[in-house]
């Protein structure tokens, strides 16, 4: 089964400095009907003004991805952690116990546009942590690289959770086949550019749940990239 979730129905504010979109409830915004899926609780779509950010702030028993498509984004954190995120790097927090960060472009004149995952861990309590790495995806038929998981395999990121999840970016006109399972639940997030996904057609910033459904492919109608995770 195929579920959509399209962009222009996502939760949207702006804030001046910031522009967000919300694929599930989140802050403000809040919709019965799109509270997270599966272990996934939050995926926002952000740009920040030149100049700006957040300031610090905690967070504790979450799994926090950021992945920067423009510009770039100056971290923070209370383990220590000061570092600048570049446009396709990944950045993870295992927030565990507890931890404060702050988030802000320390650029004046580039505007920063980047996508932040949240996922609930599979056991609270545990120790934060903190990993940051430069992934770019191959643009190659039925190419998909691994970024994090709960096993650490193929040197991807360790995280707190039985989740797969790949990037992606293949070339105008390409079929890539989703390592999915009947048994598992997939989520895809387009970052850019557009796809079709059995009768789903998809542009930059929607997003589509699976579920039932074995080695699914996507067909490329433009260059694209996009984010697919795995979930138990």
């Amino acid at each position: 089964m195929l579920v959509k979730r399209s962009a222009n129905e996502r939760g949207h504010v702006e804030h001046g400095w910031l522009e967000s979109y919300h694929s599930f409830s989140f802050g403000s915004y809040y919709d019965p009907h799109h509270t997270g899926f599966r272990s996934l609780r939050v995926i926002n779509e952000d740009r920040v003004a030149p100049g700006n950010g957040f300031g610090t702030h905690p967070h504790n028993n979450m799994e926090i991805i950021s992945y920067v498509l423009e510009g770039t984004l100056e971290h923070k954190d209370s383990m220590g952690n000061g570092s600048i995120i570049r446009a396709g790097d990944f950045q993870y927090i295992a927030a565990g116990t507890g931890i404060t960060h702050s988030e802000f472009n320390p650029s004046l004149e580039q505007p920063v546009h980047f996508y932040q995952i949240w996922i609930t861990p599979e056991r609270e309590g545990v120790a934060p942590a903190y990993e940051q790495r430069e992934f770019k995806p191959v643009t190659a038929n039925n190419t998909l690289e691994l970024i994090c998981s709960g096993t650490g395999i193929d040197n991807s990121i360790r995280i707190n959770q039985d989740v797969l999840l790949y990037a992606a970016a293949p070339g105008s006109g390409e079929a890539l086949i989703l390592p999915l399972t009947s048994s598992r639940y997939g989520w895809l997030q387009v970052v850019r550019g557009s796809c079709v996904v059995d009768t789903a057609t998809l542009a930059a910033g929607d997003g589509l749940a699976l579920s039932d459904c074995t080695n699914p492919v996507v067909q490329t109608a433009s260059e694209c990239s996009f984010l697919f995770f795995d979930l138990a």
